[in-house]
């Protein structure tokens, strides 16, 4: 797009370029437009996405696509049992000419940061991350330093069962606003990537859509979205709900409920609506709230999964009738 002016119909321009985003980005990801569309809610939301994955389904591509289509400034950060917290951050370096500290900034001042293997560091090196996440600055003796708008950590790990891998703290997985799998792809799809590659159509060659500006001007389209009190009360009952569950010990906080209306804007402006409805809270509460569930032992002996608790609240709670604007 060559402008950033958003025509008559605000939410509309919104469908139309998110549209455009993710089917550039579907270039390099094939068969998996569930996944990009979560990604783009996601980055829209001004909220950070964890890409949960075995090795080599694509969760690096997926951000590194990402990063182009939007022309936005991006680092990449291998996380690795050595790496320390100031080589995430930055540190402050003593300058011999003017006799003072100069905060030199790491990899984590940029649109998008992509934490490759965030559970293959130590727990003190993915908590450098908690500040930033929240607050978007980064605090060095005493001073704050603000990271650029619009930033987004994309996150991948391998399963936890794999060797050398530690396991995220509950406070760093409830900053996540949304997260994903993105799976193996269909024998289809996976034909396309051959292809891909063989015809030299790579990461390199996608080029990007819209810019940082465009993405400012989508936010601010998302904060527009009506939500009606019918739909306000619906969010919380859910998150209240996955609270009282007997297989649950600690249950979604109120963050994830802000996360759930954050991301509902965000799919809701996708779709050209200018309102939100319960469908679209029901189709984000799974990659929204399960990560923020933390089960009892005796429930996780029993096999049952935090996605298992999430749909079986969604069956429970009564769905209001749809509110417009």
């Amino acid at each position: 797009m060559s402008t950033t002016n958003v025509d008559s119909d605000p939410f509309a321009w919104f469908a139309r370029t998110f549209r455009a985003v993710q089917e550039n980005v579907e270039l390099v990801i094939h068969g998996k437009a569930d996944v990009v569309r979560l990604a783009l809610v996601c980055l829209l939301a001004e909220g950070h996405l964890l890409v949960e994955d075995v090795p080599g389904v694509g969760k690096t591509s997926l951000a590194r696509a990402l990063s182009s289509s939007i022309a936005a400034s991006w680092q990449r950060i291998q996380f690795t049992p050595d790496l320390l917290p100031s080589d995430v951050t930055g540190v402050s370096i003593y300058n011999q000419g003017t006799g003072a500290f100069e905060f030199k900034p790491g990899p984590v001042f940029a649109n998008i940061v992509l934490a490759d293997e965030i559970n293959r560091a130590s727990p003190k090196t993915q908590s450098a991350l908690l500040e930033v996440m929240e607050e978007h600055h980064v605090t060095v003796e005493g001073r704050p330093h603000a990271v650029p708008r619009p930033f987004m950590v994309v996150a991948t790990q391998n399963p936890v069962d794999m060797d050398g891998t530690y396991a995220l703290p509950e406070a760093q997985l409830d900053r996540f606003l949304i997260r994903i799998a993105v799976g193996y792809p269909d024998p289809r799809a996976e034909v396309d990537i051959l292809r891909s590659h063989h015809a030299g159509a790579a990461q390199a060659a996608v080029r990007s859509v819209i810019g940082n500006d465009h993405v400012r001007a989508m936010i601010a389209v998302t904060n527009e979205v009506h939500v009606a009190d019918s739909v306000h009360d619906y969010i919380v009952r859910l998150a209240g709900a996955t609270r009282r569950r007997a297989e649950v010990r600690l249950g979604a906080s109120p963050r994830g409920s802000l996360a759930l209306l954050r991301a509902g804007r965000a799919s809701a402006a996708a779709q050209g609506r200018g309102y939100l409805v319960p469908e679209d809270v029901r189709s984000l509460a799974i990659p929204v709230l399960a990560h923020r569930l933390i089960l009892t032992p005796e429930a996780e002996v029993r096999g049952i999964t935090a996605t298992q608790v999430v749909e079986q609240v969604l069956a429970e709670q009564p769905v209001p009738r749809t509110a417009t604007a």
